[in-house]
């Protein structure tokens, strides 16, 4: 059965390495774990089996530009496949959901920041599911390096939705990672397939170069793969968007044509570079990290780090975008340790101050028993950035502090398509007075109603109605599927349940500070390990399986710079001035003019001045405009914990 489709469908005589254990457990009707490298096939391990499922396969990414190449690579085989994302209009939306509740769509694919909208939650629990795959599935483990709070919430949804199976895919796990995922879904040890890392058409070299001598020394290595034959579809990576700018520049400068790819672009353009990479017509992409997920180009030739990767895990992602078609390819490291501090600012930025902190514990001991949040404005309230914040909330969660019990828009405004007694004339019995009550509990400004929830509630205490929210939402929704209103909600609100309404305020915050603090320790030490990598003298492909739990690589791959007896030490970083020789005083004193001046109360501690003056951006700094102060990032190339300690000792002066 699944060979003939196999065939037929997707035109393929035979199975890759893993896909059909994987694919006979989800047809089987168990719940699995694909562990593949990038560019190995995990797409087809839900893609198949989705066609002999009875009802809706839910893909779910941690960002949904991943998933347009797989949806393109669907249609050309005529797969009903969509997507719903936030750049589609509201016809195009309802289009796709109607085309899901006919059952004609079988595969939707959602991020994982959709499945906290209650409307679409409202949707999807009316349609029948008979698979949650879960992309990017490392996100799930707080050990992963790409951790994402969200996915936490992955389990209760299937439970909410009532999924019966889970499949999740990944290619960068760690055995400490695959354990964690496993253990969330209850998934059978028998039912987690990895196919190992080594790929033995990868030249895997590390070059060390000094930053001055890296641009040089970048084309004299790529000239020759781009004048001997057709240019090789290459992509260079880099740490900075206007190091990809520039680097750009100078290849094409040079006669080598390159596109800088990176999220300043805005998304027309990035869309149109990567249609061009894809077809051939660019040769070459100077990216930093956004570029490359997702998409499936086989014949990339070479892949060069032109700065340090974020983590081992992020560059075994990177390199294994080169030859997925088999044929010899190259992974070029050009190596120094010039941005290692800008990494681990990465790092030191994610870390919430112990005041910040206190601020989120002192607004959940003063919620009562019903937390309701906005996250974007806990985080300039607490000066901690969304992520870390979805993070800590986690913890709170973990911690039997909170429970979440749903998130909802604040506010809804909608506009009818014909007069409202049109609308209520649809009804009759309890539905016309439910429908008159909404709309009574509406203020009107021309076109467009505001609805009150609360005064909505009031009218259906008076008049005996169900009022509930839930039922409110499905309504307005069903009116839009109908074409009798536009709707539109903003102001996501998330609402916890308080558990434990008075902790000891002093305590929850040292712990909770101590758990990121040493969060941040690991952070460092994954870096670390990534230098301890790249300047090993072992082979660097068996140095990388080993790193993912995988024994089946060989002791010398024989195509690796170690290999050939070149063994790395990176340059170290150009010198900077001694720190001694910085006014910190001076530097810092804008920033406390503007502290004092706002007056909200956020005290100048250590870190906060020393993200300041590493260029290390906060919440808090978008309102006091901090970046165009004098003395921002002014110390951007000193290793951060040498700035802390000088602040520090100023500050205490």
């Amino acid at each position: 059965m699944i060979q003939q489709t196999l065939k037929q469908v997707f035109g393929y005589d035979d199975f890759r390495p893993g896909q059909r254990p994987v694919i006979e457990a989800i047809v089987g009707g168990r719940s699995a774990a694909a562990i593949f490298p990038t560019g190995s096939g995990k797409s087809l391990c839900y893609q198949l089996p989705a066609l002999h499922l009875p009802h809706l396969t839910l893909v779910i990414s941690p960002l949904l530009a991943l998933m347009q190449d797989q949806l393109a690579f669907l249609a050309r085989r005529g797969i009903a496949a969509a997507s719903l994302d936030s750049g589609q209009s509201r016809e195009e939306a309802s289009a796709v959901m109607e085309g899901v509740k006919r059952g004609d769509i079988r595969i939707l694919m959602v991020s994982v920041e959709r499945l906290k909208n209650e409307r679409f939650r409202a949707f999807i629990r009316r349609v029948p599911i008979s698979l949650m795959v879960v992309d990017e599935a490392h996100c799930l483990s707080e050990w992963g390096h790409n951790f994402r709070p969200d996915y936490l919430k992955l389990p209760a949804y299937r439970r909410e939705f009532a999924i019966p199976q889970v499949l999740l895919l990944t290619a960068t796990a760690t055995p400490r990672v695959i354990e964690d995922m496993r253990s969330r879904f209850d998934i059978a040890r028998e039912d987690v397939t990895g196919t190992g890392f080594y790929r033995a058409n990868l030249d895997l070299a590390v070059s060390p170069v000094r930053a001055a001598d890296r641009p040089r020394r970048l084309v004299e290595w790529l000239r020759p793969r781009f004048e001997q034959g057709p240019p090789e579809s290459t992509i260079v990576y880099v740490t900075l968007q206007q190091t990809a700018e520039r680097l750009a520049a100078y290849l094409a400068t040079a006669g080598l044509p390159a596109v800088a790819y990176h999220a300043g672009l805005d998304g027309e353009r990035r869309d149109a570079i990567q249609r061009d990479f894809m077809a051939g017509r660019t040769p070459c992409i100077v990216a930093t990290i956004a570029f490359g997920m997702g998409i499936d180009k086989a014949d990339i030739r070479n892949v060069v780090h032109f700065d340090l990767p974020k983590s081992i895990e992020n560059y075994s992602q990177e390199i294994g975008r080169a030859g997925r078609d088999g044929l010899p390819s190259r992974c070029l490291m050009l190596a120094g340790r010039d941005h290692l501090e800008v990494l681990e600012n990465f790092v030191y930025g994610d870390t919430p101050e112990r005041h910040g902190i206190r601020r989120v514990v002192d607004e959940l001991r003063a919620a009562g028993r019903e937390w309701e949040l906005m996250l974007n404005t806990l985080s300039r309230h607490s000066n901690i950035r969304p992520l870390p914040l979805k993070t800590l909330l986690v913890q709170l969660e973990l911690r039997g502090i909170i429970a979440p019990r749903y998130s909802y828009f604040a506010d809804y405004r909608f506009r009818l398509a014909d007069d409202p007694e049109t609308l209520v004339g649809r009804f009759e019995g309890e539905r016309r007075a439910f429908v008159q009550a909404v709309l009574e509990a509406s203020s009107r400004a021309r076109t467009w109603y505001t609805l009150d929830f609360a005064a909505l509630d009031a009218l259906g205490a008076e008049r005996g109605l169900d009022t509930r929210r839930t039922r409110v939402i499905t309504a307005l929704e069903y009116f839009v599927e109908k074409g009798w209103m536009t709707l539109e909600s903003k102001q996501m609100t998330e609402v916890y349940e308080v558990l434990a309404p008075d902790p000891d305020p002093a305590a929850l915050t040292d712990d909770l500070f101590s758990y990121f603090r040493d969060k941040e320790r690991a952070e460092i030490e994954r870096l670390q390990a990534m230098l301890a990598l790249f300047e090993s003298d072992d082979c660097l492909s068996r140095r990388l399986a080993d790193w993912f739990g995988d024994a089946r690589a060989p002791e010398r791959c024989g195509h690796c710079s170690a290999c050939r007896g070149q063994v790395a030490h990176l340059p170290p970083s150009p010198p900077t001035a001694p720190l001694s020789t910085q006014d910190i005083d001076a530097l810092c004193a804008p920033l406390l003019q503007r502290l004092a001046e706002a007056g909200e109360g956020h005290p100048a501690t250590p870190d906060l001045v020393t993200r300041f003056l590493c260029g290390i951006t906060t919440p808090l700094f978008t309102p006091l405009k901090a970046r165009r102060l004098p003395g921002f990032a002014a110390l951007e190339g000193y290793a951060y914990g040498e700035v802390r300690e000088r602040v520090a000792e100023r500050l205490a002066a």
